[in-house]
């Protein structure tokens, strides 16, 4: 990813099961289904200096792994809204406990 969301904005529980319903009427693929659902959620929810940071769905997939979009997913499930400053917003503090706990 190029560049990550200073916000977050979570879609409201109707938009996330309209967004379900209308993927799953198109796709059968359980794969491709949890792909698209995902980057029509996070082209929704990601903004940058107050913007929008992507035009739509196919903006997120083609700029972004899965494993991004998954940080990003997680971080919109815990309800961390904003990056905080001075922090790289790909840290994921749970891995990292973990790797020190393995490491003792």
């Amino acid at each position: 990813m190029r560049t990550q969301p200073d916000t977050l904005r979570p879609p409201k529980a109707g938009e996330l099961l309209r967004i379900w319903r209308e993927v799953a009427a198109q796709e059968e693929n359980e794969t491709v289904r949890g792909l698209l659902c995902n980057a029509r959620v996070l082209a929704l929810s990601c903004f940058r200096d107050g913007e929008r940071m992507f035009d739509g769905p196919e903006a997120v997939l083609e700029d972004m792994t899965a494993g991004e979009m998954e940080t990003l997913l997680r971080r919109l499930a815990r309800g961390a809204v904003s990056a905080p400053a001075g922090v790289n917003p790909a840290f994921d503090a749970e891995r990292f406990q973990a790797m020190r706990e393995r490491r003792k």
